[in-house]
């Protein structure tokens, strides 16, 4: 009897000593970064340049896997459902980690409760950009056309509920406007049918945009930040163009299982950080048109919150559903 009720003592002291020796030791064995979408994007980008600062510090292999599907639920499913030991870690972006808690009824895994806030690594600014064809060069003759011909104006995003797709909303509400909304998947499919002007407006990323209105493909009508882009100083905030107090941009970072002891989270959240004040790397992320954060894992975890709420109220009041 006494050995029966001594086993599970026993297993459990054997597991907290066990957990206390693994923290300790950690990372003794490669860590992988799930990114929830396809290779080639900011997030993927993202966890590639950080992920090889982290090996190099720690000591031990990081692999970046890709695992796109289902609005980026697909690979956080598997970070939400892996051990909560520090070694499976993810990319939460506004999609995967906003907007779906509102957009789906199935979503596998809970945003709040089922996952460890590591760092908030960067933010990217958006630019509202227009085909040359859509006649239109400012914030104000877009909100005047528009007014003019309500649900004439067709806008393109990286899908329903993508952070194109909210802000893009968002923007339609607080200047009073209707528009015609056609989602792709993914912001570069998107653009085929933007340069060609089948579709003649886009609130994208920074990197994503930049390019094209740099040669001349797109025209930027006004920057999503509080401040005027580095990037574009002459083009205004799209607060200051007409639409007072509007803001959008887009957001992206690190995460685990729920349940990561704090030793380890300290030290991922350090290795995370340290690669994003690596010199080289921000400079590279600010090339990239990417703004570093490195935060604490407690205001990653209340930001999120936040951006759940916010992408709620918007999905709510545009009426929003699944494609």
């Amino acid at each position: 009897m006494f050995k029966k009720l001594l086993a599970p003592v026993s297993l459990a002291l054997a597991g907290l000593f066990a957990a206390g020796a693994s923290a300790a030791d950690f990372p003794s064995k490669p860590i992988r970064i799930i990114v929830p979408y396809a290779p080639g994007g900011t997030t993927d980008m993202l966890a590639r340049v950080v992920g090889k600062h982290m090996s190099e510090s720690l000591k031990q292999t990081v692999i970046v896997e890709n695992k796109p599907g289902a609005n980026g639920m697909l690979g956080s499913s598997m970070v939400a459902k892996s051990a909560p030991d520090g070694y499976t870690l993810g990319i939460a972006t506004p999609g995967n980690h906003a907007a779906n808690a509102s957009l789906y009824k199935d979503v596998p895994y809970d945003t709040i409760r089922d996952f460890t806030a590591i760092s908030q690594a960067v933010n990217s600014p958006m630019v509202l950009v227009a085909h040359p064809s859509l006649g239109v060069k400012t914030v104000r003759e877009l909100i005047d056309k528009a007014k003019a011909a309500p649900n004439t104006i067709v806008y393109a995003s990286g899908g329903t509920g993508s952070s194109m797709h909210l802000a893009m909303e968002q923007f339609a509400k607080m200047a009073g406007i209707k528009m015609v909304h056609v989602p792709y998947k993914g912001s570069g499919n998107s653009y085929v049918d933007l340069l060609a002007g089948r579709v003649t407006l886009l609130m994208d990323i920074i990197p994503q945009a930049l390019p094209r209105v740099r040669e001349g493909q797109l025209v930027a009508l006004g920057a999503g930040s509080s401040q005027r882009l580095p990037e574009l100083p002459e083009v205004p905030t799209i607060s200051e163009a007409g639409v007072p107090g509007y803001s959008a941009g887009s957001w992206y970072g690190f995460v685990g299982p729920a349940g990561i002891p704090k030793d380890v989270l300290a030290v991922l959240n350090k290795a995370i950080n340290d690669a994003l004040r690596d010199p080289a790397i921000e400079k590279q992320l600010k090339d990239a048109g990417l703004q570093v954060v490195a935060s604490t894992p407690e205001a990653f975890q209340k930001f999120i919150e936040e951006q759940v709420a916010v992408s709620a109220q918007i999905i709510k009041d545009a009426g929003i559903t699944p494609e």
